[in-house]
Formats: C-alpha cells, structure tokens, sequence
C-alpha cells in the first residue's frame, strides 16, 4: 500500500478515535478546553514552523489581506471545535460523526450557492437524499440535528474560506490559532485567577491531557499533509468517512449512545447520498480519464 494512504488512514483514524480523548477531559468545561487547544497547538505550530524553517514565509505572508481571510477561518473552526467537543462531552457522539458524514455533501452545497459551481444530475439526487434525511431526522427528533448541522456547515464554511486561502494547512492553522491566542490566553488567565481553571487544580494527569490537546490537534493535520502530497484528492476523498464511522461505533459500542430505528432511517439517507455522489464522481473521473476517439481519414 502507498505511504500516502497510510498517512491518511492514520489521520482518519486519529480523528475518529477522538472522542475517546475528549471523554477523559468531561470534567472540564467546553470554552476552558477549547482555549487549551488554542494555546497548545500555537504553541507546537510555531516550534513546527522554526524546525522546518518555514516560519519566514509565514511572516512575509502577514498582509491586512490574509489576515483578514483568517480571522474568517478562526472563527469557524473555532465554532466546530467547541461544538464537536460540547457534543462529544454531553452525550452526541451519534450526531457528531453524522455531521461528519454530511460534510462533503454541504460543501458541495456552498460551492453551488457561493461560488456559483454547477451540479450534475446525480450530485443534486445527492444533495436531495441528504436533504430528506435531515428532514426525516428533524421530525423524528422533533427538532433539528443542530450539532450536526452546525459542525457540517462550519466545516464546510471553513473549507470554503481555506479553498480561496493563501497559506497552506501547517501554516494556515498557525495563522489561526494565533489570531486566537490573546482571546484564549486572556480567558485561561482569568479562569485561572477566579479559581475555575483547571489547569494546575485538576491534577496531573488532567493536566497533562490539557497539553495534549495541542498535540492531537496537529498530528493529524501533519499526516493528513503528507497523505494529500503522496495521493489524490479522489483517494483522499473515499478514506475521509473512516473518521465518522468509528466515532459513530464509539458512541453506541463504547458509550451505549442510543441509535434508534429512527436515527438509523435518517444515517440511511445520508449514507445513500455518499454511495450517489462518489458513485458519480468516480464515474466522471472514468469518463474524463478515456481517450477521445481518433478521428477518422
């Protein structure tokens, strides 16, 4: 097998196991790790960059311009990461991996809405079948799955800030994170000196996995780099749902989550639209990769 597709295997893999990381850290508040998050990953991204010699470029880059793209992203990543941790930690592992599995389609959507991008017969039966498993889902429930729906459209927003971005992904997180630094600093601080921070108060080992958020935060993206470096965006694209279908048997496996025969119509639709739109994908792919006929004498 490629090294590359080792590398995103390893990266769906880590990010699917996380919920398993989070649930050791539910005793403290969502903001509060968020914020440790921030600080950890900043942290290890600028002795990242200084290794690799990389933090030049990303000074150069520092223009009114891509900081204003960034701070867009900043603020929809930051969105998907207290509402995947939130949800993770109160008890909808189920519904987070489902906003996970909906993600492709919903940036399909936005390229479709933003950026004026036409759909092919097959991507819009796709992009219905998801539709009517969020409606289905919305009924049965009584409301709408709103923390899947909030971590599939802030991805997918950030995805579609990050597509028009400057930097690429090492760099561009850095970027990020520093952008949050100060607000999350600031925050800790006051935590700390109120008496409700953890850090420190919790226990070492409390203490130590808040550090840690740093590093399961950028492992990943480094894998998932160097995976797209060594394969295709196509390849890429099929190993991407490893992540929500592990987090999905976690939650009911490891967590007992209840997945109901409702849930299991409504994950259905969605999971029909994925079979649709890579079925089409990888069938526009054949088609484009055939010779033309030669022409005749």
């Amino acid at each position: 097998m490629q090294k590359g597709v080792w590398y995103a295997v390893s990266a769906y893999v880590a990010w699917g196991v996380f919920p398993i990381y989070w649930k050791l850290v539910a005793h403290v508040p969502a903001v509060q790790l968020i914020a440790h998050r921030i600080v950890w990953a900043f942290v290890l991204l600028i002795g990242l960059g200084v290794a690799t010699r990389q933090h030049r470029t990303l000074a150069a880059a520092l223009t009114w311009r891509t900081v204003r793209v960034y701070v867009g992203a900043a603020a929809f990543i930051t969105v998907n990461w207290f509402t995947y941790v939130w949800g993770v930690n109160h008890g909808f592992i189920v519904e987070t991996s489902l906003g996970y599995f909906m993600n492709p389609i919903v940036s399909v959507a936005l390229g479709v809405v933003v950026l004026g991008e036409r759909l092919r017969p097959l991507q819009w039966l796709a992009v219905g079948l998801m539709t009517a498993g969020v409606v289905y889902l919305t009924v049965s429930y009584g409301a709408p799955p709103w923390i899947a729906l909030t971590l599939a459209s802030s991805f997918g927003l950030y995805g579609l800030i990050k597509k028009v971005a400057p930097l690429g992904s090492i760099q561009g997180l850095t970027m990020e994170t520093g952008l949050l630094i100060v607000p999350a600093l600031a925050y800790l601080v006051w935590m700390a000196g109120s008496g409700g921070g953890a850090f420190l108060r919790a226990g070492a080992s409390t203490s130590a996995l808040l550090m840690g958020t740093g590093l399961v935060t950028i492992l990943p993206l480094v894998l998932f780099a160097s995976a797209l470096r060594r394969i295709t965006l196509s390849m890429t694209g099929m190993l991407q749902f490893i992540a929500p279908t592990i987090q999905l048997l976690i939650g009911v496996l490891v967590y007992k989550e209840a997945f109901s025969g409702a849930q299991l119509v409504g994950f259905s639709f969605v999971w029909t639209a994925l079979v649709v739109f890579g079925a089409e994908g990888a069938l526009a792919r054949r088609i484009q990769a055939e010779p033309l006929p030669a022409p005749a004498d």
